[in-house]
């Protein structure tokens, strides 16, 4: 790619980036808890049972800081620590009802993102972006 193109991929990147964040930031606004707390709970949702060391991995953060995070998600009766049937001096992290109910909520708000997205494109497009997007995320 030549430097302009690469500038111009840069800055498309940059305004997606921070449109994105925006649009994140808003959601999680009104639903009380911060960015990276509904992102755990999508996961949490997404995996089922998890333990902390994958979490903190998916969220690029360390288990000290996710620690942090849980402990709070807890005490708002989002998530509970269980027992990993598999290993008796480990935890799994799960949602609560309320938990779950958030993350249908905010699961929502992500199909819909998609839907708003894709409307833009055309079918053929909005396959290939889906399949950039998977590609470029197996990157990362």
């Amino acid at each position: 790619m030549c430097p302009e193109d690469l500038s111009r991929l840069s800055s498309s990147v940059i305004q997606f980036y921070e449109k994105l964040f925006s649009w994140e930031s808003a959601i999680a606004k009104s639903s009380g808890l911060s960015p990276q707390q509904n992102h755990t709970i999508e996961i949490v949702g997404a995996e089922g049972p998890i333990r902390m060391k994958p979490l903190a991995d998916k969220l690029g953060v360390t288990t000290g800081t996710l620690t942090v995070m849980i402990d709070r998600l807890q005490k708002a009766g989002y998530v509970e620590r269980k027992n990993d049937p598999d290993d008796r001096r480990a935890f799994n992290v799960v949602l609560t009802d309320s938990g779950r109910k958030n993350h249908e909520e905010h699961h929502a708000y992500h199909l819909k993102l998609a839907e708003d997205i894709s409307a833009c494109l055309n079918k053929e497009e909005a396959e290939q972006f889906s399949r950039m997007l998977e590609k470029i995320n197996k990157m990362f």
